[in-house]
């Protein structure tokens, strides 16, 4: 077995991340960290800012270098999914995000990654639309002003994490409907 390249660090310290997010971001609203939740909420933002970042770091370095691996096809977006769904499972626990929103994104998280592995099966890949790195996009975004809850003083705030909320949500249809559209031939039953 060969050693694990950069890339591929950078994407199981991806994964390895989640867990400090997660503990900070619950125990700050469990009061494990005194009643302060500004500090826990700002350190759980960075911890997935960091988490985010390897995601754009480790792709550039993987293209640039020729450092492209099986491993890291699937590992990547493997990582982002359960970095966002652990943010949005636990923004859920914490009131800051209704449930059925993170359902519509999970779900559709699921039926991609099925409907992929259909097409792995027919040897076709189907690439990462723009859509799609729209929506990943503005998901980090309403995650990341998730976190920060800064509270009725802010409400502008409010208004703005609700407005990229329903941006995020509505990306998450359309880049659904994107990759069921161009990639209609995959479901086809092979003779």
């Amino acid at each position: 077995m060969s050693k694990m390249n950069l890339p591929n660090k950078l994407t199981v310290f991806r994964v390895i991340l989640i867990v400090p997010f997660v503990v900070i971001l619950l125990g700050g609203e469990a009061g494990w960290f005194g009643n302060n939740l500004l500090i826990p909420d700002i350190a759980a933002l960075a911890v997935f800012i960091v988490a985010s970042l390897t995601d754009l770091i480790d792709g550039k370095i993987a293209r640039k270098y020729n450092l492209v691996t099986n491993f890291g096809k699937f590992m990547d977006p493997l990582a982002d999914k359960l970095l966002v769904s652990a943010a949005l499972i636990a923004l859920v626990d914490m009131g800051r995000i209704p449930a059925w929103v993170v359902i519509v994104i999970i779900s559709r998280e699921f039926i991609i990654s099925g409907f992929r592995l259909i097409a792995s099966d027919n040897h076709v890949v189907i690439a990462a639309s723009y859509w799609g790195k729209f929506k990943t996009t503005f998901q980090m975004i309403m995650v990341c002003l998730m976190i920060v809850n800064l509270g009725p003083m802010f409400h502008w705030m409010q208004i703005l994490t609700d407005i990229i909320m329903w941006i995020a949500l509505a990306l998450t249809v359309i880049s659904l409907v994107d990759y069921l559209v161009k990639n209609k031939g995959v479901m086809k039953e092979q003779k």
